[in-house]
């Protein structure tokens, strides 16, 4: 009969675990933000194209260099931040878990042993009492019986906030990738400029031989033999720069990797370099909804949504329960037999009356970090929003600045080889050759940049829409 009444009394602890909670019901604030990009940037990047959403693109799909992809697995496997932040992950879900046990009673075996004995006169007793008895229970302690949610709105509260860890974690890969192969990108350029130095210098070390023999037999001038020498000496002087500038790049991208990256595996030039080109801007109800920092502000926002409910219930009064049903015997062969059985509940109940405003103050505040999140959200939404909109608006003009790049670098390279010609005929001053020369290093080193931009926008405008 007693073991009914304890399967009854577990029964009803269920049912009360598993109730409602008093948190508000939730509702995600409406986006701040135009329910298009601005102006046709989205149609314009495409030209029309039919392309997938960033976000439905696996990372290996788009970043399709395959140094590039080794690169990121290093970063996977060895960059402490992404470490850090998927330990973070595994803290927020044991403490979400350790929030969740508390729905349900612990329950423990204890078993001791007691001697005692009771001066003879406290106990109203003839003489001293000697006390011996041993016993075993099984039983729960200070269980909340959650009646207004109180718990149940406490693991809420945990849940969200160990999912906002876990989409602070995809940021951060995002982030990573986008970052590595930011320094991918430059390392392949300031490589690229140094090999174009060298070249230019290798061109114009000729050049000046040419300028000194011609001195020296009275076809050229010293002004023309020192301009040469004065192209010689620039081209050295951006070779030393783009050599520093090439070992500081791919110091950036060890650190990012979180190891030594292999020579084998770093780039040479930008034009081997080949990524995804169309990506659809989508809508931006639709695609800033997928990003993981807006995922997480949201769930931040929830977590605060659900602590109200916590507030609010705290002005309930709290149950609590202990209870245990075992054995006890004064000798310890007596223990599990019949007649030794013992039971013992205590119920406890506490009604707040005075609290000098506690509670409420507890509500204000849970309900002031509810609406901090809430404008926390939607400032994440605008600056989402705006990075996208930046992202599409320069891919709209690189496109065409690339054209028309390339057809002055053709220009000034035919330019160049005329003049140069001229100037090795005689026909000349090297004053030509040198206005002609710079022009076309000058228009190859801003290919060289315009190339470099418009690839760091494809990952820019790659991560900015959640792709990865």
């Amino acid at each position: 009969m007693i073991v009914n009444k304890n399967f009854t009394l577990l029964a009803v602890i269920l049912v009360f675990s598993f109730g409602c909670t008093m948190a508000p019901k939730y509702v995600r604030p409406q986006a701040p933000v135009p329910a298009a990009w601005p102006g046709n940037q989205a149609a314009s990047a495409t030209n029309g194209a039919v392309t997938n959403a960033a976000a439905d693109i696996h990372w290996r799909d788009f970043y399709i260099d395959g140094k590039l992809q080794k690169i990121i697995e290093l970063a996977f496997a060895n960059n402490r931040d992404l470490r850090v932040a998927a330990l973070t992950v595994e803290k927020t879900r044991a403490i979400y878990r350790i929030q969740r046990a508390d729905l349900l009673p612990t329950v423990n075996v204890t078993g001791y042993e007691t001697k005692q004995q009771i001066y003879a006169k406290a106990a109203n007793f003839d003489d001293k009492v000697k006390i011996h008895y041993y016993t075993v229970n099984v039983g729960f302690c200070s269980y909340e019986l959650d009646f207004f949610g109180r718990v149940r709105s406490l693991k809420a509260r945990a849940l969200e906030q160990y999912l906002a860890t876990e989409q602070a974690r995809r940021s951060v890969q995002i982030s990573l990738m986008a970052e590595i192969a930011g320094a991918y990108l430059n390392l392949a350029a300031d490589r690229e400029r140094l090999r174009l130095a060298l070249d230019t210098l290798d061109s114009q070390e000729a050049t000046c031989e040419l300028t000194q023999r011609r001195f020296e037999i009275g076809d050229s001038s010293a002004l023309d033999l020192h301009q040469a020498q004065t192209r010689v000496d620039s081209a050295r002087v951006d070779i030393e720069k783009y050599t520093g500038l090439a070992a500081v790049d791919e110091n950036a991208l060890n650190l990012l990797a979180g190891t030594q990256v292999p020579e084998e595996l770093l780039p040479h030039e930008l034009g081997t370099i080949v990524m995804l080109k169309d990506i659809s801007a989508g809508i931006p109800s639709a695609v800033l909804q997928r990003r993981p920092d807006i995922m997480q502000a949201e769930n931040q926002l929830k977590a605060a949504n659900a602590n109200i409910g916590a507030a609010r219930a705290a002005f309930f009064p709290s149950i609590i329960l202990t209870g245990s049903y075992g054995t006890m015997d004064d000798q310890l062969s007596g223990l599990f037999k019949g007649g030794s059985w013992v039971w013992a509940v205590t119920p406890q109940i506490t009604l707040p009356i005075f609290d000098t405003g506690r509670n409420l103050a507890n509500l204000g505040m849970a309900k002031a970090d509810r609406d901090i999140y809430v404008a926390q959200y939607e400032k994440a939404i605008q600056a989402a929003f705006r990075e996208v909109a930046d992202a599409l608006a320069q891919r709209g003009t690189l496109l065409n600045q690339m054209e028309a790049q390339e057809s002055l670098v053709n220009s000034t390279a035919a330019s160049y080889r005329l003049s140069d010609s001229r100037y090795r005929n005689g026909l000349d001053r090297y004053l030509a050759v040198l206005d002609s020369q710079r022009s076309l290093y000058d228009a190859q080193q801003g290919l060289i940049a315009i190339r470099l931009a418009r690839l760091a926008n494809l990952v820019t405008l790659y991560k900015v829409l959640g792709g990865g």
